[in-house]
């Protein structure tokens, strides 16, 4: 009997490619990790620059043993770029996640990102562009397991669903959010490969995938930009930290490593955060009208030369009148330039009066002579008068404790009841000793802005952004001025007071007024049962909204389980019953409750033995489970949910709108089930009709 020949089969020979571009990525790493630069480099520096590149670039082609190192292929009719003469012959390309070549420069694997690739996500029956055949590839851990073909040129096999696309994204998930390189949708793939040079901003409900379509189009742009974003820099910025970790792996994965991340407090970190404010206070602290109390209060510190400038050099006095500083001065302020810049023009300014007065005696000084003008001590004793220098944290400690100060700066812009919420109870000594709030930094960070320029980079992905103030949004639009923004979130997920009412208001207090607006209402992670009924909340904390429509096949799992004991502590037993019974399914399991039953739950938690994580800690195989805060839940996934009592996360909320945005993103967490046990009444927006056991 003849042996089959392996060669005959597709999917060996799809694991024969996949171990060729393997040891081909992995020659890729020793060409690198072998070179010599000790005659390249002119001195300490360079090279310590070029070594740290090197590592860089050693680290970007690692290869990781779980994640596969391509996940499709693309037959082309022709080849791409070439005419299309009939009989042309068509080209093969894998697509991974970064690309990879052989000894002799070929390509194994083309970056997702080329646009040779973009057919993988954009080709469809009605348009093939020119793609004979999509192949997609199914894994088990690193291993490639199964092969799915979709011949374009067929409508009937083109409209089939895709299973493995389906199942990947489906998969459960362990650890930190992953890629989803290979199931980028094409409404998604528009948004990624957007242009560098305009904003997008990006509403999208719960599991449309908005967030990985803004680490995606970082990633793309990197590659489109690379020389431009290396030079200006990017950021990526979350709600909190426990968002920050549970993303950080996003980027590492498609080979990108230079992307920093942060919060907006880690932004303006120019004092300890160590108090609170209340709703109120911190509302009015945040509304765009404090930027023109805190610009007066900056430009009051300019005062009207009374006296001349007297400057002796050798023998001689030159004198600049007050007038003529005075129109110095103004001049200086009608140019609205910052307070900083200003006051470093002055001395110069002043000095050049001098020089016109030298000029005209006959003399002929240069530039050295106005520079030695501007710091003759007369100078200085008057640049110190006119224009003294400004502490923008003493500038805000004082806005915020002396009522006068603040009622000058305040006078028709805010009300004397909004300058009374603001003010400091107590006297503060000093900005040390001040107990600063998280609106308060803010404050202080467009102060320091009024005085000096802030940095702006290349680009900037703002995330959750509806919870942000309009102040914190002018915090971010500093970081880019001169570049580009993309802003991700929900405006049905807004819990603060003090959230986002429309997109059109929010980009205005960015500074991206002209950003193009996408909506994502295809929604890929939350089943469709748990979405349908986390919806019946949109008509009270979102009207307008279009709701999520799930195109899962899999209807996943959901139950509202009424409590059936009446004492507290036998309501916690059967929550942990439900985690425990998640727990026997393959996945991760998150408990999410309101803060304040937290701690009960904790101890109910550890008197059951179930080990369990906090938020931001990655789960591993053998503990899968999280107790979640609910503010802490927004922008974290678990493939199944245990939401405890969701009448208590609605009453942990300061109004009952911002608590019902709080249910809603809590309901919407899970990838796979969601268990809502509940001893107290449910909120009356989500009684009617519920389906319980």
């Amino acid at each position: 009997m003849s042996v089959p020949d392996p060669s005959d089969d597709p999917l060996s020979r799809e694991r024969a490619h996949l171990t060729h571009s393997r040891a081909a990525l992995r020659s890729m790493r020793e060409d690198v990790e072998s070179l010599d630069i000790r005659d390249v480099t002119a001195n300490w520096v360079n090279a310590e620059v070029l070594t740290r590149q090197i590592d860089d670039r050693v680290k970007a082609l690692a290869d990781l043993s779980h994640t596969p190192l391509f996940f499709g292929r693309l037959d082309y009719l022709h080849s791409p770029g070439a005419d299309q003469a009939e009989g042309a012959e068509g080209e093969r390309f894998y697509i991974g996640r970064r690309h990879v070549h052989d000894a002799d420069g070929d390509p194994m694997v083309i970056d997702w990102r080329a646009p040779v690739s973009q057919p993988f996500y954009r080709a469809s029956k009605k348009n093939p562009l020119d793609i004979a055949l999509r192949r997609r590839f199914g894994y088990t851990g690193g291993d490639l397991t199964a092969y799915e073909d979709e011949h374009l040129s067929d409508p009937a096999e083109a409209a089939a669903t895709s299973k493995l696309l389906q199942q990947e994204i489906e998969r459960p998930r362990v650890g930190p959010m992953r890629d989803i390189v290979a199931t980028i949708q094409p409404e998604q793939d528009e948004i990624v490969r957007s242009g560098l040079g305009g904003s997008v901003c990006v509403q999208g409900g719960p599991g449309t995938g908005k967030t990985a379509v803004g680490l995606h189009r970082v990633a793309y742009l990197l590659y489109a930009h690379r020389d431009r974003l290396a030079r200006t820099g990017t950021l990526v910025i979350g709600p909190n930290a426990s968002f920050l970790h549970y993303i950080e792996q996003v980027l590492p994965a498609l080979g990108e490593l230079e992307v920093k991340q942060a919060t907006v407090d880690d932004l303006v970190a120019h004092v300890e955060v160590r108090g609170t404010d209340e709703a109120a206070t911190a509302v009015v602290k945040g509304d765009a009208r404090m930027a023109k109390v805190l610009r007066r209060a900056v430009r009051s510190h300019v005062t009207m030369p009374v006296e001349p400038v007297v400057v002796v050099r050798g023998s001689r006095r030159w004198r600049v009148p007050a007038y003529e500083l005075e129109v110095i001065v103004r001049e200086l302020l009608d140019r609205d330039i910052r307070y900083g810049a200003a006051r470093e023009a002055l001395p110069q300014r002043i000095a050049h009066a001098v020089l016109v007065q030298m000029e005209r005696s006959g003399e002929a000084p240069d530039d050295r002579v106005q520079d030695a003008v501007a710091r003759n001590p007369a100078v200085k004793a008057a640049v110190k008068s006119l224009w003294p220098p400004v502490e923008p944290a003493k500038l805000v400690l004082r806005l915020l404790s002396d009522a006068d100060f603040l009622a000058t700066h305040a006078e028709g812009v805010l009300t004397e009841d909004e300058q009374k919420t603001i003010l400091w109870s107590r006297p503060v000594r000093s900005v040390k000793s001040a107990k600063w709030a998280a609106a308060d930094a803010v404050l202080i960070d467009e102060a320091t802005d009024l005085v000096q320029r802030t940095h702006s980079l290349g680009h900037v992905v703002l995330d959750e952004a509806q919870d942000l103030s309009p102040m914190q949004y002018r915090a971010v639009g500093r970081r880019c001025t001169t570049g580009s923004a993309t802003v991700l979130g929900d405006l049905a997920q807004g819990t603060t007071p003090w959230a986002t009412r429309s997109w059109e208001e929010a980009l205005t207090h960015l500074g991206k007024g002209d950003a193009v607006v996408e909506e994502l209402t295809a929604g890929f992670r939350v089943p469709t049962d748990v979405i349908t009924y986390a919806s019946r909340l949109l008509p009270h904390i979102a009207p307008g909204l279009t709701p999520v429509a799930s195109v899962r096949e899999n209807p996943g799992f959901f139950e509202v389980r009424p409590a059936t004991a009446d004492t507290s502590d036998a309501s916690d037993t059967e929550v942990v019953a439900a985690c425990e019974e998640l727990l026997r399914n393959e996945g991760s399991v998150g408990l999410i409750a309101a803060d304040a039953r937290v701690p009960l739950l904790a101890e109910a938690l550890a008197a059951a033995g179930l080990p369990y994580l906090g938020p931001g800690e990655e789960t591993t195989l053998t503990t899968r489970l999280t107790l979640v805060p609910a503010s802490l839940a927004k922008g974290l996934e678990y493939d199944y949910v245990v939401l405890d009592e969701p009448r208590a996360v609605v009453d942990g909320e300061p109004d009952e709108r911002t608590g019902l945005r709080r249910l809603y993103v809590s309901l919407t967490r899970a990838v796979s089930g969601l268990i809502v046990t509940h001893a107290a009444p449910l909120p009356p927006q989500l009684a009617e009709g519920v389906r319980t056991l």
